[in-house]
């Protein structure tokens, strides 16, 4: 029988010595291939990152700029804005009730807080806050006007007399109407909000920033306040589409007066920021608000 050899290496098939057992290595060896290995990828040669933003606290949930609201007051936005729409057409083409004027409302409002949040995040972001939408800071009396208008439709609609009912018919003119001063309110507060840019703030300055400058072009060339303007007839046009006859005599006398006190109020600041040059700007323009100059 075939003896293996007590030799640490034997001839194969190919001619080759084949080891039979763990060539042993000295230290000096295994330190030059360490040192090898090292060599082939340099550590410091790694691509480093530049300018790596710092964390900013105003993120967090507790945060101005929280991301986690922003996501909860857009999602519930986007929520209700869709079962509205397609209750209101539900109730208008397929089971025909009044109760359309509800959900239309309400689609109104949330398609108006979307676009305040939407124009300050594309248009003027130093100035975005989560509380941007409007939805928890715009004051009492604007939560409470809303709510009479929604309690004037359930009212109409469930709780009042047939006779009183059928007094509040709504015709057809008056929901295109509605839609209309809707549409074009909405567009002039959006666009107004985006050619002011940086310029627009939801609250009154007064004090004058390093780069606040006098917007005069776009729909300023046509009210000192567009903004103000569509706002106004937006919220009117909400209510003569729902057919609140009380509500929309309300709102006029109310927003009548909320922005003839504050456009007195903001133009003191805007002449004082800007003399002469809004003195003549004054001139040539309306303020947008019916018997406000």
């Amino acid at each position: 029988m075939a003896r293996l050899s007590a030799s640490n290496s034997a001839t194969g098939s190919n001619g080759n010595a084949t080891s039979l057992t763990p060539v042993q290595r000295s230290d000096a060896e295994k330190d030059e291939e360490s040192s090898g290995a090292e060599s082939e990828f340099d550590w410091n040669s790694r691509p480093k990152e530049k300018n790596v933003p710092t964390f900013d606290p105003s993120l967090l949930p507790t945060g101005s700029r929280s991301l986690t609201a922003i996501a909860l007051q857009a999602s519930s936005l986007g929520f209700v804005l869709a079962a509205c729409i397609l209750s209101t057409m539900y109730w208008t083409y397929i089971q025909p009730h009044p109760i359309w004027r509800f959900p239309a409302f309400f689609a109104c409002l949330s398609i108006f807080h979307f676009l305040e949040f939407y124009t300050t995040a594309a248009y003027n972001l130093p100035a975005l806050r989560a509380s941007s939408f409007l939805l928890y800071n715009n004051g009492w009396a604007y939560n409470v006007a809303h709510g009479m208008a929604a309690t004037e439709v359930l009212l109409s609609v469930f709780v009042l007399p047939e006779s009183y009912r059928q007094a509040l018919v709504v015709p057809p003119w008056t929901i295109a109407l509605g839609v209309i001063m809707v549409v074009v309110g909405q567009g002039f507060r959006s666009i107004a909000m985006a050619q002011a840019g940086t310029n627009f703030n939801h609250l009154p300055q007064r004090h004058k920033k390093d780069d606040h400058v006098l917007v005069t072009k776009g729909v300023y060339n046509w009210f000192r306040h567009p903004s103000y303007f569509g706002f106004f007839w937006w919220a009117l046009g909400t209510q003569v589409l729902v057919g609140n006859k009380v509500c929309l005599l309300g709102y006029a006398g109310v927003l009548w007066h909320f922005f003839w006190k504050r456009i007195i109020a903001e133009e003191k600041s805007l002449v004082r920021f800007f003399g002469q040059d809004y003195q003549n700007f004054k001139k040539t323009t309306s303020s947008g608000i019916p018997f406000v100059r």
